[in-house]
């Protein structure tokens, strides 16, 4: 009798536990859908809950559901089974009033030329992000009581709008080309474009042939860092969180001023600094290298973009004139490039960049480690650190963070870091979605793919293993920077690459290795500024030192002098 009733009673309970019912109107749904259904709860009403999901401790809360074939007019439940972030299940929820907000992540499905079909998020041009992706579906924020017995209904019936691509300016130009290479591989039309920063005097110099700067970084919507117009005298000033600094938005638009007066000044040698968007399903960028998952990017911007470039804009098309740069992400485009294309770069300037080598794969030895959430001993096991302050205070954990990942997306489609470096390291797996690297609920490594990663992806490993032929195509071209607090620990994996980089030997590397002490992400080699001004001078930092690399080098009968004017 006791155990029928114990019986009932939990039956009871499932009836009445919480539940989100999402309706989809027929007027959004022309065709079926498939996507991530995201249910978001917050406490603060001064903001959307799409905008409030973070990596941090001032997280809000969001659950996730995979849906497919999704019909105009039905109805989806989200449930206690529907995963979680920070609370795993909607069961784990503190009762209590909170603005709640639906969102359709959508998916479209590709038939890749590996003869894998995967249903992925394409980006449309706002560079992965599931919250202000065109075309996603949400519903406008309502308030809620959520306890035990909540039923709530809740109808998405808005859509996000697209974006409106920027114009050519005198300085700044765009381009767009379809990769015949990605197109293939996607088995979709995919496109690759830049934003192109040309020098005073483009249009006057008609026999000018220029250097071309490559500068790497995220999904870039316009030229960064330029500005034709003295800081706008209207704007209300903000505070970051991140530098700690109060008008931030006011000296961005003041070294973005300075960098015009520069650029367009006499002292500036003339070239070309071009900033690529090459979103994909994945992330919003493609980490500019060849990968089972992501496809050739690598060859697609090496052998397809940048010609064309070079072409339209009077590049000078030659290895000893391009240069290639860049912070974190585009910190490790910027070594890698010159890695995987040795002779097609005359320089390398990679600050903080993302593990360079994976025995600091951020905190994990991808190699040795069993487990990435945790350092486990035969009593003990301690989380893995993910995120600190400049104090070196933890801020989020591994575990954390790629649980933040899978709330988001499964199969490694959640559009953020840890999901990346997986989509580009990895092999495809049987499925067609990126091998795990390790497993987002246990932690546990798969050694076998990190065995992978470390014969593609290791750049510290592929540059000491193919030393005897990559070494003098890479002498004297590498520069790396890193804060000694980054705030995800990739100095870590900087010193391991120094102390390859000191015993090389036949050539030796003369490369040049430098530290912020107690400087944060994204230190880029300037002892005397703060991050949140040096990060703003990428472009005149490393101008100088390009400049005398290409006098050092150039080969007899190079053009030194018709873009020196």
């Amino acid at each position: 009798m006791l155990r029928t009733y114990l019986l009932l009673t939990l039956s009871l309970a499932a009836l009445h536990a919480q539940s989100v019912a999402v309706t989809l109107p027929k007027s959004k749904a022309a065709q079926p859908l498939d996507g991530r259904l995201m249910l978001l709860l917050s406490t603060d009403p001064q903001q959307e809950p799409r905008f409030q999901i973070n990596d941090g401790v001032s997280t809000q809360q969001m659950f996730g559901i995979d849906v497919e074939n999704w019909i105009g007019g039905q109805t989806m439940v989200i449930d206690t089974q529907a995963y979680g972030y920070p609370a795993h299940s909607l069961a784990q929820m503190k009762p209590g009033d909170y603005v709640l907000q639906v969102l359709l992540d959508k998916y479209e499905t590709f038939h890749q030329a590996t003869g894998h079909t995967l249903k992925l998020p394409m980006d449309r041009g706002e560079g992965r992000h599931w919250n202000t992706a065109p075309g996603n579906l949400y519903s406008a924020p309502r308030k809620v009581h959520i306890d035990r017995d909540a039923r709530v209904t809740v109808v998405m019936d808005r859509e996000i709008e697209p974006i409106v691509e920027p114009k050519d300016t005198k300085y700044v130009k765009h381009v767009k080309i379809q990769s015949e290479r990605l197109t293939k591989f996607w088995g979709r039309p995919m496109f690759v474009g830049a934003h192109i920063l040309v020098p005073d005097g483009f249009d006057t110099h008609p026999d000018a042939h220029y250097p071309l700067m490559v500068f790497h970084g995220h999904f870039p919507s316009d030229f960064s860092g330029f500005r034709t117009q003295p800081p706008d005298d209207n704007l209300k000033p903000d505070y970051s969180e991140r530098f700690r600094v109060s008008g931030y938005n006011r000296i961005e638009q003041q070294e973005a001023y300075a960098f015009y007066k520069k650029w367009t000044g006499p002292n500036l040698p003339r070239m070309l600094i071009i900033e690529i968007q090459h979103a994909n399903p994945y992330y919003d960028d493609s980490y500019a290298v060849n990968s089972a998952n992501i496809g050739p990017y690598g060859d697609a911007i090496m052998h397809e973009l940048l010609p064309y470039i070079e072409k339209k804009f009077r590049g000078i098309g030659e290895g000893w004139a391009r240069f290639t740069y860049g912070g974190s992400t585009g910190g490790w485009e910027a070594l890698a490039a010159q890695v995987f294309y040795p002779d097609e770069f005359n320089g390398s300037f990679a600050a903080c960049p993302d593990p360079i080598d994976f025995r600091a794969y951020t905190v994990v030895d991808l190699y040795k480690d069993k487990n990435a959430f945790y350092d486990e001993g035969p009593h003990q096991r301690v989380p893995r650190p993910g995120m600190r302050d400049y104090l070196g205070h933890l801020k989020s954990t591994l575990e954390q963070i790629n649980q933040y990942e899978l709330a988001l997306g499964t199969k490694g489609r959640s559009g953020q870091q840890w999901d990346i470096w997986q989509a580009v390291y990895s092999p495809q797996g049987a499925d067609g979605y990126p091998k795990p690297i390790f497993d987002k609920i246990t932690g546990q490594i798969d050694h076998e793919v990190a065995t992978y990663w470390r014969d593609h992806y290791d750049l510290r490993y592929l540059m000491e293993r193919d030393w005897a032929t990559l070494g003098p195509k890479l002498r004297g071209k590498l520069h790396v920077y890193a804060g000694t607090m980054d705030n995800i620990y990739l100095n870590d994996a900087v010193y391991l690459m120094e102390d390859f980089l000191k015993s090389a030997k036949n050539p030796p590397a003369e490369a040049e290795v430098k530290y912020g002490d107690r400087f944060e992400h994204c230190w880029n080699g300037d002892p005397n500024l703060p991050n949140h001004i040096s990060r703003l001078r990428y472009n005149t930092m490393y101008i100088p030192k390009i400049l005398e690399q290409m006098q050092k080098t150039a080969p007899k009968g190079a053009d030194l002098k018709s873009w020196r004017y």
